[in-house]
Parts: structure tokens; sequence; C-alpha cells
């Protein structure tokens, strides 16, 4: 009888309500809070996966086009995916792409599969969370450049200054410095190219209008020297001579060793073949007319070259043999010094002029037959008005190559 009258009163009772409904909901929240974490794992363990697959895809690209065969690209690609954090797994990797919008010769496509296990949620079922991503990259075609500059650390290894106008048609500006400023364009300089293409970074304060991409490409991979395997020429014999006499009389000049330097004033007429100048200057003073066709100039043993910008000077390299399409060549081994190539406007040269160790200045107003110029040295000085073309057929000019990038498409 007590008890049925307790009973109405412990209904009525609130004290303590809040304690026994945090004890049944608290299930509940724990279970909430379980499932956010571990869903939260799933996203990271996605976000993850991809970026190893991103990553594995680039490397893979990269050596897809260095050339490498297929089992590098897949050896490369596997590598970068360990490294980047990927379990083991399932990969898949291939080349060409066998679905998308990339399935050509130039893309790579990586797959990666895992089975995340479950923690909280194993208390609803044990089949395990199965996440899949893909990436594809690919590789651009390689460009042509018309000048290239070797230095791999100088501050303004190609720079446009003062106030030169220069074109390059289907041909890109490259540098392999990794500086911040590898090219600079600055002053009254107007330049026109598809690209501006640096292994470092740009300093673009003047006029620059690129015709095939939105921006200088920066932090690219760095040219191969397309004369570094070129053979020196034969330095024995004895030292030949300028013809002396009346500077007003024309005169011809033959192949030979110059010692000392080589002096020119007047008009000559160069014969075809292959010029040592072994020390000294190779000068072409003011007034001078020279002409060569089918020449090659070797300079060594500290030799420089210094053309005076009131010379008319009309110099075009050897079109077959070792020496086809150079014109100019510094030896290796010389110490850094500056080569100064001025002329009139009718003046120009086809060919290379190879300076691996030693900068080019151009200050003169010439480019060579149908802007088949190319120059390829150590550093490289534009002050002067310049086209540049890569129609050079019956030249003899091999291309400079420039890597093309290598991006995710997919």
């Amino acid at each position: 009888m007590r008890l049925h009258r307790l009973l109405p009163s412990f209904l009525r009772d609130r004290r303590g309500l809040t304690a026994v409904t945090f004890a049944l909901s608290l299930p509940v929240i724990v279970g909430s809070a379980g499932l956010g974490v571990e869903v939260g794992y799933w996203f990271f363990e996605e976000r993850r996966l991809q970026t190893a697959a991103d990553l594995a895809a680039n490397a893979g690209a990269v050596v897809l086009r260095s050339g490498g065969s297929r089992n590098a690209v897949i050896s490369a690609a596997n590598e970068e995916a360990v490294e980047n954090g990927y379990v083991p797994g399932t990969i898949t990797i291939n080349t060409p792409p066998t679905s998308g919008a990339n399935r050509n010769n130039h893309a790579v496509e990586v797959l990666l599969h895992r089975d995340l296990p479950r923690y909280f949620t194993a208390l609803f079922t044990d089949a395990p969370v199965s996440v899949s991503v893909r990436a594809v990259a690919a590789y651009e075609n390689e460009q042509q450049a018309c000048i290239l500059a070797l230095d791999t650390w100088a501050n303004d290894a190609v720079i446009f200054i003062g106030n030169p106008t220069a074109s390059f048609d289907g041909c890109v500006v490259m540098s392999n410095s990794l500086a911040d400023d590898s090219i600079t364009i600055a002053g009254s300089a107007d330049v026109t190219a598809p690209c501006i293409v640096s292994a470092g970074g740009t300093a673009v304060s003047a006029d620059l209008t690129l015709t095939s991409c939105a921006a200088p490409m920066e932090e690219m991979p760095q040219a191969q020297d397309p004369y570094a395997n070129l053979a020196e020429p034969s330095q024995s014999g004895p030292c030949a001579s300028v013809p002396g006499g009346n500077p007003n009389v024309p005169k011809t000049l033959n192949p030979g060793i110059y010692c000392g330097g080589l002096d020119l004033s007047g008009d000559f007429t160069l014969n075809s073949g292959v010029y040592v100048v072994d020390g000294g200057d190779f000068r072409i003073n003011a007034g001078a007319n020279v002409t060569g066709h089918g020449v090659m100039f070797f300079l060594t043993n500290g030799a420089t070259v210094h053309f005076n910008g009131n010379a008319e000077i009309s110099l075009t390299a050897m079109t077959t043999g070792t020496y086809a399409g150079v014109l100019m060549y510094g030896d290796r081994d010389q110490g850094n010094a500056d080569n100064i190539f001025n002329g009139t406007a009718d003046s120009n040269f086809t060919g290379a002029l190879y300076f691996p160790t030693q900068q080019v200045t151009h200050n003169g107003n010439f480019s060579g037959s149908n802007g088949c110029l190319r120059v390829v040295a150590r550093s490289i000085d534009l002050r002067g008005d310049a086209s540049f073309g890569t129609d050079c057929t019956g030249t003899g000019l091999d291309t400079i190559e420039v890597p093309g990038s290598v991006r995710l498409v997919e």
C-alpha cells in the first residue's frame, strides 16, 4: 500500500533528469563523433592517395619526355608514389592512358587503389572502405630556340636592354640560369617571340609580346648544349699572315692559323674553310667590307671577337661536314670574356655563334639570311635590332631543342 502511494510522487519528480537523459544519449553522441572522425580519416587518406598519384604521373611523364622506355616510366612512377605516402595496394600505370581525353604517347596515367580499415563503423559492417584515384600527366612537344644561354647561375644570363627591336619567328629565347632574373627585358627594348623560357625566373620591365604562350615560362628544365660534342679543329701548322699593301685594294684571305689575332681593314673576301685565331682579337675595323661563305672561325688561347659598327660583314657557315652551321666557335677552355658583334644594317651572319664559356654582346643590326642566326653562349647581351627565324633549310644549322613542360592534364 505504501509503494502505491509513492509511485505517483516518483513519476512527478524531475530531479536528476538531466543526468538520466545524458546517460541515455551518450552512446549516440560518442557514435556521431566517432563516425565524423572516421569519415574525416577516409577523406584525408583519399587526398593523400591523390597527391601520390599526381606526383607519380608527373614523374613518369618526365621520364617519358626524356625518351625513357616503358619500364623506366613505370619504375619512376612507382618510386615516386611510394616516396609520397602510397602504401601497398593496387597501382596501375598506363602509357598511353587507356581512357580520358589524353590517350596519346606523350601522357602517363596512374591509377591507385587502397582498401582502408574500419574502426568505429566496424560495429555495423566488416567490409573495407575502397578508395580509388586517377591522375594523368603529359608533356608538351619540344620547342626550338634561336638563342640559348648556358650559364646555370648568372643573373641576366640573357638580357635585352637599350632600345633594340628583336623578333623571333617560330623560335623561343632560352636561358639555363636558375637565377630569379635569368632573362631580363629592360630599358626601351621591344621583344616579340613565341615565348621566353627560363630555368629560373624572368624580369620584364619593357615591351614583350608573346605569340604562343600566355606568360613567360619559368622554372623549366634546362636545355642541352647542342654543340657539347663538337670537336675542336686542328691547331697545328705554321702561322698564316694577313695580306698587306694598299688598304683600298680588295684582298683575299685563306684558311689557316692566325697567331696573335686576325685584324681586317678594307675589302676582304674569305675563301671557304676553317680559320683558327690563336690569341689576340679577331677584329674587323670601321669601314671594312668583309665577305666569306662556307667559313668557320675557331678562337683559342684567349682570342675574342670585336667587330666595328661601321663595318659591312657578310659571313655564312659551312653547310656540310663537321662544322656545318657553325660560324664561330670559342674554345671551351677559354676564360670568361666578352665577344662583341657590331655591324651595319646591311651586315648579316648565317650560322651559329658558339661561345660556351664566354659572353656574346650583339650590338649590330644583323640577323643572317632569313633570320638564320643562332647564339649559344655562356651569357647573351642583345642591344641591337635583330630578326630570328626557323626556316633555315640548306644552311646546315641544327635545331636547339628546348624541353616541353610537363603538367597534370587530368
